[in-house]
């Protein structure tokens, strides 16, 4: 399946199903340490959460990187520690009101608020996966093309239970069950995948919803990225502060946001 074919459809299900880098931040405030492992090799991090504000600390490259998310000043920071320089982004990150990502309450928003491009129409109520849905019909448009596409809101979550683009790709979510994932009740969601002549593909993530993110997540070719030893509490605020002695750096182009890892 080819990555430009489903950029349109990822965005609707990418708040719940990008992990923690679509954290909500409006559960409880915690601090954990990341670990993500592939064939290739493990590397870890660590995360800190607060209300409206993120930190995410990673090594990029044998290069240890900080981002900071701040919703409540609409920016976010790339730190540079062994350089002790900084660059700025404005604009409202994963999780902020103005974001497609976040959740829509009671799946009585719209779908394509904030989304740039995109047209919704609400054409009713259906059941998928035994679960309360509103059904969505969508329009996107990006890079001068546009696709059609049917999405199944559910109506408890504001999570896309099922997504159906003009080009036959479909994306499916379904709850498991309950599972206890290092000592914290969570809910076992599996999504699938698939596009005409294409082979489906399967992710599984265990939703924590005190957190309001998935503490882990399993991805085809063995890739996993979970969250361990969670500490709830507010995290210390001059996390999410620019240490002193910092220079800031022009962004490498202007106006481009930076991703969210860990």
């Amino acid at each position: 399946m080819r990555s430009s074919q489903l950029v349109p459809a990822m965005l609707l299900v990418s708040g719940f199903m990008s992990g923690v880098a679509s954290a909500d931040l409006s559960g409880v405030p915690f601090s954990a340490e990341t670990r993500q492992s592939s064939p290739q090799g493990t590397s870890s991090g660590k995360m800190y959460v607060g209300k409206n504000r993120m930190r995410i600390e990673m090594d990029q490259g044998g290069q240890q990187v900080v981002q900071i998310i701040d919703n409540d000043k609409q920016a976010q920071l790339i730190l540079y520690p062994s350089q002790h320089s900084y660059m700025e982004f404005q604009g409202p990150g994963p999780g902020s009101s103005a974001s497609p990502q976040t959740p829509a309450s009671g799946g009585k928003l719209d779908p394509c608020a904030g989304l740039q491009g995109a047209r919704c129409n609400k054409l009713g109520v259906e059941s998928i996966n035994g679960r309360t849905a509103d059904k969505w019909q969508m329009s996107v448009t990006q890079q001068g093309k546009t696709m059609q596409m049917t999405s199944w809101i559910d109506a408890d979550r504001g999570i896309p239970l099922r997504t159906e683009t003009s080009e036959g790709q479909r994306m499916d979510l379904r709850m498991l069950g309950i599972e206890n994932v290092g000592g914290r009740q969570v809910e076992k969601w599996e999504m699938s995948s698939s596009a005409p002549n294409q082979p489906a593909q399967r992710s599984t993530q265990w939703y924590d919803p005190v957190l309001k993110l998935a503490i882990r997540e399993e991805f085809p070719g063995g890739f996993v990225r979970e969250l361990i030893n969670i500490r709830e509490g507010e995290p210390p605020s001059s996390l999410f502060s620019i240490p002193a002695g910092y220079q800031k750096v022009t962004p490498p182009a202007s106006g481009q946001q930076p991703p969210v890892g860990r």
